[in-house]
Protein backbone atom coordinates (compact mmCIF):
# COMPACT_ATOMS: atom_id res chain seq x y z
CA UNK A 1 0.00 0.00 0.00
CA UNK A 2 1.93 3.04 -1.25
CA UNK A 3 1.57 6.71 -0.47
CA UNK A 4 3.00 9.33 -2.82
CA UNK A 5 6.65 9.78 -1.98
CA UNK A 6 6.63 6.90 0.50
CA UNK A 7 7.83 3.41 -0.55
CA UNK A 8 5.23 0.71 0.11
CA UNK A 9 7.70 -1.20 2.27
CA UNK A 10 8.02 1.80 4.59
CA UNK A 11 4.27 2.12 5.25
CA UNK A 12 2.67 -0.15 7.83
CA UNK A 13 -1.13 -0.18 8.22
CA UNK A 14 -2.40 -2.44 11.00
CA UNK A 15 -6.10 -2.97 11.68
CA UNK A 16 -6.99 -2.65 15.37
CA UNK A 17 -10.38 -4.37 15.52
CA UNK A 18 -12.86 -6.22 13.35
CA UNK A 19 -15.11 -3.16 13.11
CA UNK A 20 -12.94 -0.09 12.62
CA UNK A 21 -9.61 1.55 13.34
CA UNK A 22 -6.07 1.23 11.99
CA UNK A 23 -2.63 2.32 13.17
CA UNK A 24 -0.40 3.77 10.44
CA UNK A 25 3.41 3.97 10.61
CA UNK A 26 6.00 5.05 8.08
CA UNK A 27 4.40 8.38 7.26
CA UNK A 28 5.25 11.87 8.51
CA UNK A 29 2.24 14.18 8.70
CA UNK A 30 4.21 17.40 9.21
CA UNK A 31 4.62 19.01 5.80
CA UNK A 32 2.40 16.42 4.08
CA UNK A 33 1.56 17.26 0.46
CA UNK A 34 -1.85 17.02 -1.22
CA UNK A 35 -1.20 13.54 -2.62
CA UNK A 36 -0.33 12.25 0.85
CA UNK A 37 -3.47 13.84 2.30
CA UNK A 38 -5.59 12.16 -0.39
CA UNK A 39 -4.10 8.77 0.52
CA UNK A 40 -4.75 9.40 4.20
CA UNK A 41 -8.35 10.29 3.37
CA UNK A 42 -8.70 7.05 1.39
CA UNK A 43 -7.46 5.10 4.40
CA UNK A 44 -9.92 7.00 6.57
CA UNK A 45 -12.83 6.02 4.32
CA UNK A 46 -11.77 2.39 4.79
CA UNK A 47 -11.01 2.35 8.53
CA UNK A 48 -13.05 5.34 9.88
CA UNK A 49 -10.44 6.20 12.52
CA UNK A 50 -6.66 6.30 12.02
CA UNK A 51 -3.81 6.56 14.52
CA UNK A 52 -0.34 7.87 13.66
CA UNK A 53 2.10 7.28 16.55
CA UNK A 54 5.22 9.34 17.27
CA UNK A 55 4.24 12.42 15.25
CA UNK A 56 4.67 15.15 17.95
CA UNK A 57 3.16 17.88 15.75
CA UNK A 58 3.36 21.53 16.67
CA UNK A 59 0.02 23.40 16.51
CA UNK A 60 0.99 25.14 13.25
CA UNK A 61 1.87 21.76 11.69
CA UNK A 62 -1.41 20.25 12.84
CA UNK A 63 -3.36 23.17 11.37
CA UNK A 64 -1.47 22.95 8.06
CA UNK A 65 -2.19 19.23 7.77
CA UNK A 66 -5.88 19.73 8.64
CA UNK A 67 -6.20 22.40 5.95
CA UNK A 68 -5.90 19.69 3.28
CA UNK A 69 -9.39 18.49 4.28
CA UNK A 70 -11.24 21.79 4.73
CA UNK A 71 -11.18 24.88 6.90
CA UNK A 72 -9.59 24.11 10.31
CA UNK A 73 -11.60 25.31 13.28
CA UNK A 74 -11.48 25.07 17.05
CA UNK A 75 -14.71 24.50 18.99
CA UNK A 76 -17.69 26.78 18.29
CA UNK A 77 -19.28 26.37 21.73
CA UNK A 78 -16.58 25.52 24.27
CA UNK A 79 -13.57 27.70 24.92
CA UNK A 80 -10.30 25.80 25.10
CA UNK A 81 -6.89 26.89 26.36
CA UNK A 82 -4.95 27.10 23.10
CA UNK A 83 -3.44 30.34 21.85
CA UNK A 84 -4.38 29.44 18.26
CA UNK A 85 -8.08 29.77 17.53
CA UNK A 86 -8.04 26.81 15.13
CA UNK A 87 -6.81 24.50 17.90
CA UNK A 88 -9.10 23.43 20.71
CA UNK A 89 -7.05 22.35 23.74
CA UNK A 90 -8.60 20.35 26.58
CA UNK A 91 -6.99 19.56 29.93
CA UNK A 92 -8.41 16.87 32.18
CA UNK A 93 -7.52 18.93 35.25
CA UNK A 94 -10.08 21.47 34.03
CA UNK A 95 -12.86 18.87 33.86
CA UNK A 96 -12.54 18.15 30.14
CA UNK A 97 -13.51 14.47 29.80
CA UNK A 98 -16.05 13.54 27.10
CA UNK A 99 -17.35 10.39 28.81
CA UNK A 100 -20.57 10.01 26.84
CA UNK A 101 -20.95 8.42 23.43
CA UNK A 102 -21.25 11.15 20.81
CA UNK A 103 -20.54 12.40 17.33
CA UNK A 104 -19.06 15.88 17.51
CA UNK A 105 -21.38 18.89 17.32
CA UNK A 106 -24.52 17.24 15.99
CA UNK A 107 -26.33 20.11 17.74
CA UNK A 108 -25.41 22.27 14.74
CA UNK A 109 -26.99 22.36 11.28
CA UNK A 110 -23.61 21.48 9.77
CA UNK A 111 -21.79 19.21 12.23
CA UNK A 112 -18.14 18.19 12.15
CA UNK A 113 -16.82 16.35 9.10
CA UNK A 114 -13.72 15.04 10.84
CA UNK A 115 -11.42 15.74 13.74
CA UNK A 116 -7.63 15.63 13.99
CA UNK A 117 -6.44 15.11 17.56
CA UNK A 118 -2.92 15.49 18.94
CA UNK A 119 -2.25 13.68 22.21
CA UNK A 120 0.09 16.16 23.90
CA UNK A 121 0.18 14.56 27.35
CA UNK A 122 -1.42 11.41 28.70
CA UNK A 123 -1.23 9.13 31.74
CA UNK A 124 0.73 5.90 31.55
CA UNK A 125 -2.44 3.93 32.24
CA UNK A 126 -6.08 4.85 31.56
CA UNK A 127 -7.70 7.62 29.60
CA UNK A 128 -8.22 5.44 26.53
CA UNK A 129 -10.72 6.49 23.87
CA UNK A 130 -13.25 4.21 22.21
CA UNK A 131 -14.85 4.64 18.79
CA UNK A 132 -17.93 2.86 17.45
CA UNK A 133 -18.81 2.06 13.83
CA UNK A 134 -22.22 3.56 13.03
CA UNK A 135 -22.42 1.82 9.64
CA UNK A 136 -22.18 -1.57 11.32
CA UNK A 137 -24.59 -0.44 14.04
CA UNK A 138 -27.15 0.35 11.35
CA UNK A 139 -26.52 -2.78 9.28
CA UNK A 140 -27.05 -5.11 12.24
CA UNK A 141 -30.46 -3.69 13.16
CA UNK A 142 -33.47 -5.87 12.33
CA UNK A 143 -35.22 -5.04 9.06
CA UNK A 144 -38.32 -3.58 10.79
CA UNK A 145 -36.14 -1.35 12.98
CA UNK A 146 -34.15 -0.19 9.93
CA UNK A 147 -37.42 0.67 8.18
CA UNK A 148 -38.69 2.65 11.16
CA UNK A 149 -35.41 4.54 11.66
CA UNK A 150 -35.11 5.51 8.00
CA UNK A 151 -38.44 7.33 8.24
CA UNK A 152 -37.45 9.35 11.31
CA UNK A 153 -35.54 12.51 12.16
CA UNK A 154 -34.11 13.56 15.53
CA UNK A 155 -33.78 16.80 17.45
CA UNK A 156 -30.27 17.56 18.75
CA UNK A 157 -29.31 20.39 21.10
CA UNK A 158 -26.23 21.88 22.77
CA UNK A 159 -27.46 21.45 26.34
CA UNK A 160 -24.13 19.80 27.33
CA UNK A 161 -22.44 23.07 26.30
CA UNK A 162 -24.88 25.17 28.31
CA UNK A 163 -26.72 26.25 25.15
CA UNK A 164 -30.03 24.34 25.07
CA UNK A 165 -31.51 26.81 22.58
CA UNK A 166 -28.94 25.80 19.95
CA UNK A 167 -30.80 23.03 18.14
CA UNK A 168 -30.89 21.17 14.86
CA UNK A 169 -32.82 18.31 13.29
CA UNK A 170 -30.98 15.54 11.45
CA UNK A 171 -31.97 12.21 9.89
CA UNK A 172 -31.76 9.19 12.17
CA UNK A 173 -30.21 7.26 9.27
CA UNK A 174 -27.87 9.15 7.00
CA UNK A 175 -25.93 8.38 3.82
CA UNK A 176 -22.18 8.97 3.75
CA UNK A 177 -21.35 11.49 0.99
CA UNK A 178 -18.21 9.59 -0.10
CA UNK A 179 -18.84 5.89 0.52
CA UNK A 180 -22.63 5.95 0.03
CA UNK A 181 -23.11 3.70 3.07
CA UNK A 182 -25.97 4.16 5.53
CA UNK A 183 -25.29 4.77 9.22
CA UNK A 184 -27.10 5.63 12.44
CA UNK A 185 -26.87 9.29 13.42
CA UNK A 186 -28.18 9.63 16.98
CA UNK A 187 -26.12 9.85 20.17
CA UNK A 188 -26.70 10.06 23.91
CA UNK A 189 -24.82 13.37 24.32
CA UNK A 190 -26.70 15.64 21.90
CA UNK A 191 -29.86 13.84 20.72
CA UNK A 192 -32.97 14.80 22.69
CA UNK A 193 -35.91 13.13 20.95
CA UNK A 194 -37.19 11.50 17.79
CA UNK A 195 -39.29 14.13 16.06
CA UNK A 196 -42.07 12.02 14.57
CA UNK A 197 -42.73 9.98 17.75
CA UNK A 198 -44.39 11.04 20.98
CA UNK A 199 -42.06 11.83 23.87
CA UNK A 200 -42.83 8.49 25.54
CA UNK A 201 -42.26 6.51 22.32
CA UNK A 202 -39.10 8.46 21.60
CA UNK A 203 -37.71 7.69 25.05
CA UNK A 204 -38.00 3.94 24.42
CA UNK A 205 -36.61 3.86 20.88
CA UNK A 206 -33.87 6.41 21.47
CA UNK A 207 -32.71 4.63 24.63
CA UNK A 208 -32.47 1.40 22.66
CA UNK A 209 -30.49 3.01 19.83
CA UNK A 210 -28.04 4.86 22.09
CA UNK A 211 -27.32 1.65 23.99
CA UNK A 212 -27.16 -0.38 20.79
CA UNK A 213 -24.39 1.73 19.22
CA UNK A 214 -22.14 1.03 22.25
CA UNK A 215 -22.10 -2.75 21.71
CA UNK A 216 -18.47 -3.92 22.09
CA UNK A 217 -18.42 -5.68 18.73
CA UNK A 218 -18.96 -2.32 16.98
CA UNK A 219 -16.00 -0.67 18.73
CA UNK A 220 -12.26 -0.17 18.92
CA UNK A 221 -10.39 0.97 22.04
CA UNK A 222 -7.11 2.86 21.73
CA UNK A 223 -4.41 3.24 24.38
CA UNK A 224 -2.74 6.61 23.89
CA UNK A 225 0.92 7.51 23.81
CA UNK A 226 2.26 11.06 23.79
CA UNK A 227 2.72 12.42 20.26
CA UNK A 228 0.05 10.24 18.61
CA UNK A 229 -2.24 11.88 16.04
CA UNK A 230 -5.76 10.47 15.60
CA UNK A 231 -8.08 11.28 12.70
CA UNK A 232 -11.70 10.17 12.70
CA UNK A 233 -14.66 10.48 10.35
CA UNK A 234 -17.37 12.11 12.45
CA UNK A 235 -20.04 11.25 9.88
CA UNK A 236 -19.99 7.52 10.59
CA UNK A 237 -18.47 7.10 14.07
CA UNK A 238 -19.08 7.95 17.69
CA UNK A 239 -16.45 8.16 20.44
CA UNK A 240 -16.17 7.97 24.23
CA UNK A 241 -13.32 8.86 26.62
CA UNK A 242 -12.74 6.58 29.62
CA UNK A 243 -12.44 8.61 32.81
CA UNK A 244 -10.38 6.00 34.66
CA UNK A 245 -7.03 7.70 35.18
CA UNK A 246 -5.05 9.94 37.49
CA UNK A 247 -2.86 12.83 36.39
CA UNK A 248 -3.05 15.22 33.48
CA UNK A 249 -4.38 14.41 30.01
CA UNK A 250 -3.95 17.15 27.40
CA UNK A 251 -5.29 17.00 23.85
CA UNK A 252 -5.17 19.53 21.03
CA UNK A 253 -7.91 19.07 18.46
CA UNK A 254 -8.59 20.68 15.11
CA UNK A 255 -12.05 20.22 13.64
CA UNK A 256 -13.19 20.36 10.03
CA UNK A 257 -16.76 21.66 10.02
CA UNK A 258 -19.34 21.90 7.22
CA UNK A 259 -20.99 18.48 7.09
CA UNK A 260 -24.52 18.36 5.64
CA UNK A 261 -26.18 15.09 6.69
CA UNK A 262 -28.09 13.46 3.84
CA UNK A 263 -31.13 11.43 4.82
CA UNK A 264 -31.38 7.81 3.71
CA UNK A 265 -35.09 8.41 3.07
CA UNK A 266 -37.59 11.25 3.33
CA UNK A 267 -39.44 11.51 6.67
CA UNK A 268 -42.68 9.57 6.36
CA UNK A 269 -44.61 11.28 9.14
CA UNK A 270 -45.20 14.76 10.51
CA UNK A 271 -43.58 16.00 13.71
CA UNK A 272 -45.41 14.84 16.83
CA UNK A 273 -46.10 17.62 19.35
CA UNK A 274 -48.84 17.33 21.95
CA UNK A 275 -50.47 20.76 22.20
CA UNK A 276 -50.87 22.48 25.53
CA UNK A 277 -49.53 19.65 27.71
CA UNK A 278 -48.88 20.87 31.27
CA UNK A 279 -47.16 17.63 32.26
CA UNK A 280 -43.43 17.51 32.92
CA UNK A 281 -42.89 15.48 29.75
CA UNK A 282 -44.56 18.30 27.84
CA UNK A 283 -41.35 20.33 27.95
CA UNK A 284 -39.96 18.08 25.23
CA UNK A 285 -42.93 18.89 23.01
CA UNK A 286 -42.58 22.58 23.81
CA UNK A 287 -38.90 22.48 22.89
CA UNK A 288 -39.68 20.83 19.57
CA UNK A 289 -42.57 23.21 18.81
CA UNK A 290 -40.39 26.24 19.58
CA UNK A 291 -37.71 24.98 17.23
CA UNK A 292 -40.13 24.19 14.42
CA UNK A 293 -41.89 27.56 14.79
CA UNK A 294 -38.55 29.35 14.61
CA UNK A 295 -37.61 27.53 11.41
CA UNK A 296 -40.91 28.24 9.64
Amino acid sequence: MAIAGVPAADLDVVRLSGSLGAEVRGLRLAGADEATAERVEALLMEHMVLFFPEQHLEPAEQIAFAAHFGKPEGHPNVRGSSEKTEVFELRASQGAIADEWHSDLTCQDQPSVMAILNMVECPDVGGDTMWSNMVKAYEELSDPMKDLCEGLTALHDAHPHGMPDQMSIHPVVRVHPVTGRKSLFVNEHFTRRLVELSHEESEVVLRHLTRWVAKPNFTVRYQWRQGTIAIWDNRCTQHYVLDDFEGERVIQRVTIMGDEPESAAAPRWRAYTASGSPAAAGRHDRQLRAFLDERR
